[in-house]
């Protein structure tokens, strides 16, 4: 009897860690199916809408401990807004001036857990060579055994705000238009 139990208080002991341990996972981006975009004022007339062809990044995930972060890197000369003409404009110097600043970089910390899923993600984007404060909210989140790949995915849709002058990106605001930029990033990541 007593080599049983002390049999099943060592069993015991080394389950709990296994168990109660939390564990962070990493995800890498899938890049044909994420995809950074932005929606601005034309002058009050119309509303432009634009996104990025091209992105990289990663995703720690730790749902038990509930953290995690998100880093997401965009080619600045992806960008697609539906005309030629105006696709160079924003990519050229008087814009993003991709040439100079060819990467934006956005870098968040996941929090706002409810039910081992995040709500929001406070982090930093860096545009045209600054970085300011850009907080995202986490409209939709899901992870599952994707039934093609047979591995894990997560994906998730997060939109936030900031006024796009704050980082030097003020063409236009000699004629009125507003500096406000609806960002959108749209991810699904792949478990490594």
């Amino acid at each position: 009897m007593k080599r049983t139990l002390t049999l099943a208080l060592v069993l015991l002991a080394l389950a709990l860690p296994c168990s109660a341990r939390a564990e962070l996972e990493t995800y890498a981006l899938d890049p044909q199916h994420t995809h950074p975009s932005f929606e601005v004022d034309h002058g009050g007339l119309s509303v432009f809408r634009g996104l990025f062809k091209t992105s990289s990044g990663s995703v720690q995930l730790d749902t038990a401990a509930q953290t995690g972060t998100v880093d997401v890197q965009i080619d600045a000369a992806s960008l697609e807004m539906g005309v030629d003409a105006l696709n160079k404009h924003v990519v050229g110097p008087e814009m993003l001036d991709s040439g100079t600043y060819p990467i934006a970089v956005y870098h968040g910390k996941l929090d706002g857990f409810k039910g081992g899923i995040p709500t929001h993600v406070t982090g930093e984007l860096t545009l045209h060579g600054v970085t300011r404060p850009v907080s995202l909210e986490i409209d939709a989140f899901k992870c599952l055994l994707h039934p093609l790949l047979k591995k894990w995915v997560c994906g998730a849709d997060a939109t936030g705000t900031f006024n796009r002058a704050d980082f030097g990106v003020n063409f236009g605001a000699q004629y009125g238009f507003n500096m406000d930029v609806l960002l959108r990033i749209q991810v699904e990541a792949i478990r490594l």
